[in-house]
């Protein structure tokens, strides 16, 4: 008896085995549930920081571009400032050359004395054609009174309508209105030479000065007219050169 009680004392020790085994079964199974997590933590992070690249270059490539759009801007601004430059220059030589012709190409005048003609007499204060044209081109020229200048040309105008300087006075007239940004008046004086006066030689800067107008004004379509107008029709002119640019560049 007392050895079947011995043998029956020492079973309960499986027991502590099952436990142990359980233990660990599932020790094992929550085991891989922490590292999915871990992994999927750790690709969270991953995407995160990528997106925060892609959003850095993102935000670096918008600053580039805009740099880009501005100093396209600023270099076309200077492009068009430069052929406003040109463009004065040019119109100065040739009204020095005009003056310069005009004064060799002058006949020598006696003037006539008539016989009971009084010394007293008093000088008009009329002034000449010559005088007149002149005295408002000096006005740019050499005094730079631009404002002042222009209304010597109306005047001009008004007193000598069919003068040989009539289409050079609408254009001097017409390039100080726009100089202050008078285009509605401006356009009215370029006109005028296109129209009225269409074998001077001004024809072609007028027709380069409308083409300026319309696109300060935001027509684009009236201004690749007037620049087409020049090229087709002056194509020798200096300011074709100029009007072909800006069809490019109106494109």
């Amino acid at each position: 008896m007392t050895l079947v009680h011995t043998g029956v004392m020492a079973n309960p020790a499986p027991v502590t085995d099952v436990n142990r085994n359980r233990q660990a079964t599932t020790a094992v199974q929550s085991q891989p549930t922490g590292s999915i997590e871990q992994r999927l933590a750790t690709l969270e992070r991953i995407v995160e920081a990528r997106s925060e690249a892609q959003m850095r270059m993102a935000q670096q490539l918008q600053l580039l571009l805009d740099e880009v759009s501005e100093l396209r801007g600023v270099t076309e601004t200077h492009a068009y400032q430069l052929s406003e430059i040109l463009q004065r220059q040019r119109d100065l030589y040739q009204e020095i050359d005009r003056r310069v012709s005009a004064i060799q190409a002058a006949p020598v005048t006696v003037p006539e004395v008539q016989p009971d003609s009084s010394s007293t007499a008093a000088y008009s204060s009329d002034l000449s054609e010559n005088d007149a044209y002149d005295k408002a081109v000096n006005m740019v020229l050499k005094d730079r009174r631009y404002d002042a200048a222009i209304p010597e040309f109306e005047n001009f105008i008004r007193t000598y309508p069919n003068s040989g300087y009539a289409p050079n006075a609408h254009y001097w007239l017409g390039q100080l209105l726009f100089n202050n940004n008078e285009l509605a008046k401006a356009k009215t004086h370029f006109e005028r030479v296109v129209n009225n006066f269409p074998q001077s030689n001004k024809v072609a800067d007028a027709l380069l000065k409308l083409g300026q107008v319309a696109e300060r004004e935001n027509n684009k379509d009236a201004a690749l007219r007037f620049y087409r107008q020049l090229v087709d029709k002056h194509s020798t002119a200096t300011s074709a050169k100029l009007a072909q640019d800006r069809i490019n560049a109106l494109k």
